[in-house]
């Protein structure tokens, strides 16, 4: 995912150090090109030999190493860098990146790659110095000329105390520097409503009707859309899956619900991906009490629940691109064109539950993208790469509808 990107690590005097020596790993593993600069104070907590070994390239400390080829590494790194990370950042570097010093190899680098690509800045300290005034406001002043300033945690310190001041987890840095440089931002600016899960329906306090869907297609294609510069929104029902980082999640655990939230949130909505699995019927009534075993069959009368995609199709708004899902045992391309016309849809992605590789709790999927114009169908795909094949036709469709 990061293959021919450049991260720089700026490593700084902090217990925390040791949690970038696992940042840089999953880094490697998704193939960036790593380099880690260090303070002086830093190699108290962690050897340089340790990223060198996980990065394969010279960990940087010494602002003035002849051992380079470069004279002026500095602005190199700077030129080519997709990104830079300062974590953990203590109070004292925080302080000098603010206030424009610059006497080290990593001050100097930051300064260097200033307004030429984004700098994250993850603070690490004691609660009461992250409070401190002083590191706020430098805080402040960085937010201010642009950076991104990632909140710590609350928890156990290294120091014995409890606050906030805690270096977010490797998997947290990861995320950030994911969303800033895996993909070119082509949905930047758009507002992108999706949906995911199964809804479930009560039949009394312990029970319920619901189905099999996990939550992974649509929680995909949000996290896809938010990486490509989307703000997005995920309605989600149950799900096996944690929803990705960066959206807003709106639970939603009825049909009822599910209508309800994508109703309000598709107003100012660009784009709505319809994902999520919501049930057609609903119990008539739901029993106040736990519903007691009885000698014989039972019978629950069902009602429909309102069509959610239908609704949208039928106030869809001037600009507003609509996506519905179509899962099918039978006559797919049949009934998910049929369903494209009727609730008009701009497209709608099929798929057979009978088809390997398509059902419901895996991790990939066989998809054919329908419009009125023709069918595409895809080959199998894993759903974060389906994903993106679905909303790189959206995008088609947009240009198309403008042009």
């Amino acid at each position: 995912m990061l293959k021919g990107k450049t991260v720089l690590l700026g490593v700084t005097g902090s217990i925390a150090a040791y949690k970038i020596a696992g940042l840089a790993s999953m880094l490697v593993k998704q193939h960036a090109d790593v380099t880690v600069l260090m303070t002086q104070n830093a190699t108290n907590f962690i050897n340089p030999i340790t990223f060198e070994t996980l990065t394969g390239n010279k960990c940087l400390i010494d602002t003035f190493d002849r051992n380079f080829q470069y004279s002026v590494e500095h602005v190199s790194l700077a030129k080519r860098a997709d990104v830079v990370l300062v974590a953990p950042a203590s109070a004292n570097v925080i302080g000098k990146i603010a206030n424009g010093i610059a006497d080290d190899m990593l001050t100097t680098t930051v300064m260097a790659c200033a307004n030429r690509c984004p700098i994250l800045v993850a603070p690490a300290m004691n609660t009461n110095m992250y409070e401190n005034p002083i590191v706020q406001d430098n805080l402040q002043k960085l937010r201010r000329f642009g950076y991104t300033v990632i909140e710590p945690d609350s928890g156990y310190l290294a120091c014995g105390d409890t606050g906030r001041g805690k270096m977010p987890s490797e998997q947290v840095l990861f995320d950030w520097i994911q969303k800033e440089i895996a993909c070119e931002k082509d949905l930047h600016g758009l507002r992108v409503v999706v949906t995911a899960g199964a809804t479930a329906e009560k039949i009394d306090p312990v029970r319920f009707i619901t189905n099999h869907s996990t939550g992974k297609m649509g929680c995909a294609v949000a996290k896809r859309a938010m990486l490509r510069g989307a703000t997005v929104t995920l309605v989600c029902g149950r799900m096996t899956v944690e929803p990705p980082p960066f959206v807003t999640v709106v639970p939603a655990e009825s049909a009822a619900e599910m209508f309800e939230a994508v109703k309000s949130a598709a107003e100012s909505a660009d784009i709505v991906v319809k994902a999520a699995a919501v049930a057609d019927y609903r119990p008539k009534t739901v029993a106040a009490e736990k519903m007691k075993k009885q000698d014989g069959d039972l019978t629950l009368a069902l009602e429909r629940t309102t069509d959610i995609l239908a609704y949208l199709g039928a106030h869809k708004k001037t600009g507003q691109t609509l996506c519905g899902f179509a899962m099918e045992t039978e006559n797919l391309l049949e009934n998910a064109a049929g369903k494209l016309r009727r609730k008009n849809l701009d497209l709608i992605v099929a798929n057979s539950l009978r088809t390997p590789g398509a059902g419901f709790g895996v991790d990939t999927n066989v998809v054919t993208l329908l419009t009125a114009d023709g069918a595409e169908t895809l080959p199998l795909l894993s759903k974060e790469e389906t994903a993106d094949r679905i909303l790189d036709r959206i995008v088609e469709l947009r240009k198309e509808d403008k042009a």
